[in-house]
């Protein structure tokens, strides 16, 4: 699968109501149905058909399903009944309950909800069997349409399901998202903050309640007050445990959600009390600060009104913060960023995105253990300005993205190992090579390289200049990946990507009287090319290869005749496709100088360079290029085991330099242009 470079520069993310069209055909929803209306049918998606391949990619059904339509199963179908709400997710025969777990979060934020489920849809009168569902992927929200023809066995869905029999919204949701991942059973296994992200835009954070910061109980109450969404569990030790209920009343192996964080007066002192809600069901924790217990009773009735207190069984409790982190284990944050709240919401986050590749040969150079190819990564600088309030430093999370991963599961893809480094930035721009990172320690990191599709973590760091180096573990492993910035206040963010430049040598003007080297040259021409003293390439490859194997220092192998009609090509000034003397003297030069570059970074001298190298080499030899032009010669020059034979360094040298003097002469007609329209 090809990764080539993608344009990394920051960009704001982009507004939902922008949401692109994605359907084949290049037509948006509401085209499609009115198209299917007009001609009287159903429509009928031929990006997802109704058929095996949609469903699995690794299996064949276990059983025989047949793909129904709402009304082929009720009589009446609808599409929401009585709101969207928790008891419309029921689990069918497939792991998603990540999944899941996610779109109950989601029925408690009505604004969230009907972005992602757009209400205006239903089985009345201008029903076309046509739905559609929004969701974010990597700095964009996309329009996902789907035909209505669900799976089903025994006339019951297979699926996700409602528990209003004729309530459709849930299916049709979990089957415009198993078409953005490819199948349904792309869908298996996963992490509830996932899903959250692709229905927000938000960026995740996991913690591990034991091992939460100091300031956790400030962490949750600014993600609430940004309209954060916030699920909490409690582990399990065994498949056993699952969904077993603790003595105070907590279901182990649930997804909770944390609806709200507060503090109340009682018996003359401050008490942190954090809102959960049971998404679930009506069973709720039974200790201190439960619905009925006497603390209750020593809170103020204005209080208890502030913090909407009521004791109704309705799955939703306050708890003590201490006795929170006693009981929980897991917290997942997805933080919403700004186009994701409200215009009256306070605190928001200042966000920017890069998006990039990791390519094999160039830019996928591996984490800090693999230093001789960990400065090849792409590398973001990170200017922190402006101190959060009242504080010393600046905060910020930092949320590395693999893309595409789920989708690419048919292909055999699964999850690469990933993390980041961040180091203090060094006063000169550009990208830093491999003595910078062989002699400076990182400043902060990932927690941890892990196979999730996001890496997300909160750091609070001085003002100033950093460098954040986004990795896989292994080296030469490839992907496509997003980088998010999230700060407190507005933080500017930059491509370390090389601007293309050529600075090239002057060329060395000839001596009145030739060297002794020369004077080998011209005897060997005579011998080769006649009176005329011109060769063809045929005859400049002998030349060339016979002075080279008397070379010592040297273990390549011969230059091609490839390599020799493109030397001509450069320098044949009189155009009749040979070379005089004088033009293989400036040749010569040239040469001598590129073979003392490979032979700088033939680091083995084994005869041939790695590709991680040729950035640095081509710098050497006065080209200055950015990853994209770097990751398309290392696709066109080097081999399987990421290694380029110096015969291939020169045909790479030539081209530049043939396109070198194509641009230069271009820029010079465009001057005179220029100069000739303002004298007019």
């Amino acid at each position: 699968m090809p990764y080539l470079y993608q344009d990394s520069k920051p960009r704001p993310p982009m507004p939902p109501r922008t949401a692109r069209a994605t359907h084949s055909s290049g037509k948006a929803y509401e085209e499609l149905k009115q198209e299917c209306l007009c001609r009287g049918v159903l429509f009928e998606d031929p990006d997802f058909p109704a058929c095996n391949s949609s469903l699995f990619f690794s299996e064949k059904p276990p059983i025989p399903f047949i793909w129904k339509r709402p009304r082929d199963i009720v009589k009446d179908p609808k599409f929401i009944v009585g709101g969207a709400t928790r008891t419309d997710i029921c689990q069918g025969d497939l792991g998603d309950c990540w999944l899941l777990a996610a779109i109950a979060s989601l029925t408690l934020n009505e604004k969230t909800l009907a972005r992602v489920v757009p209400l205006d849809q239903n089985f009345g009168p201008d029903y076309a069997g046509i739905f559609h569902f929004q969701f974010w992927q990597h700095n964009e929200w996309l329009d996902v349409v789907i035909d209505d023809r669900l799976p089903t066995f025994k006339d019951r869905l297979v699926f996700l399901h409602s528990a209003e029999h004729n309530e459709f919204w849930s299916a049709l949701l979990e089957k415009a998202y198993a078409k953005l991942n490819g199948s349904y059973e792309a869908l298996k296994g996963g992490s509830t903050i996932e899903a959250m992200e692709d229905f927000t835009g938000g960026v995740g954070e996991m913690y591990e309640v034991k091992k939460a910061p100091d300031n956790f109980y400030e962490i949750l109450e600014k993600a609430l007050k940004r309209c954060s969404m916030v699920g909490c569990s409690i582990d399990t030790s065994s498949a056993a445990e699952s969904e077993a209920k603790t003595p105070f009343g907590l279901i182990k192996g649930h997804a909770y959600s944390v609806t709200g964080i507060d503090e109340v007066s009682y018996r003359g002192r401050q008490v942190q009390l954090i809102r959960i809600r049971n998404p679930w069901g009506q069973v709720e924790w039974n200790g201190p600060w439960s619905d009925n217990s006497l603390e209750w009773r020593s809170v103020s009735p204005s209080e208890q009104r502030h913090l909407s207190q009521a004791a109704q069984d309705d799955g939703e409790f306050w708890m003590k913060f201490e006795d929170f982190k006693v009981h929980f284990d897991k917290v997942e944050i997805c933080n919403l960023t700004p186009d994701a709240l409200e215009d009256s919401t306070a605190h928001k986050w200042e966000v920017t995105i890069h998006q990039g590749s990791w390519v094999r040969g160039a830019t996928a150079g591996g984490c800090r253990n693999f230093l001789e190819t960990f400065w090849t990564n792409p590398q973001i600088k990170l200017h922190l300005t402006e101190k959060d309030d009242g504080q010393d430093d600046c905060t910020f999370i930092a949320a590395l993205m693999q893309k595409d991963r789920r989708k690419l599961k048919r292909l055999g893809a699964e999850m690469l190992t990933i993390g980041y480094s961040i180091y203090e930035s060094p006063s000169r721009d550009g990208h830093l090579g491999k003595d910078f990172f062989r002699y400076h320690p990182s400043k902060a990191r990932s927690k941890t390289y892990i196979n999730l599709r996001e890496v997300s973590n909160r750091f609070k760091l001085p003002p100033g200049d950093y460098i954040i180096v986004p990795t896989t573990f292994e080296p030469h492993q490839e992907a496509d990946f997003c980088l998010r910035i999230f700060s407190e206040k507005k933080a500017i963010t930059e491509d370390l990507d090389e601007n293309v430049a050529i600075d090239l040598p002057e060329p060395i003007s000839p001596t009145p009287q030739e060297t002794e080297e020369e004077k080998q040259f011209r005897a060997l021409f005579e011998q080769i090319s006649g009176k005329d003293m011109e060769v063809s390439a045929e005859e400049l490859q002998y030349v060339l290869n016979a002075v080279l194997q008397r070379a010592k220092n040297i273990k390549f192998k011969n230059l091609s005749l490839i390599s020799c009609r493109n030397i001509v090509s450069l320098m044949d000034t009189s155009g009749n496709g040979k070379l005089e003397f004088s033009e293989f003297k400036v040749f010569w030069e040239k040469l001598k100088k590129w073979i003392n570059i490979f032979l700088q970074f033939d680091f083995d001298k084994s005869g041939s360079m790695s590709s991680y190298e040729l950035r640095s080499a081509l710098k050497a030899a006065g080209y200055q290029l950015n990853n994209y032009l770097l990751q398309l010669i290392v696709l066109r020059y080097s081999d399987e085991q990421f290694q380029i034979e110096y015969d291939d360094f020169l045909n790479c040298l030539i081209r530049l330099e043939n396109a070198s003097r194509v641009f230069q002469a271009l820029s010079v007609k465009n001057n005179e242009f220029i100069n000739l329209n303002i004298g007019e």
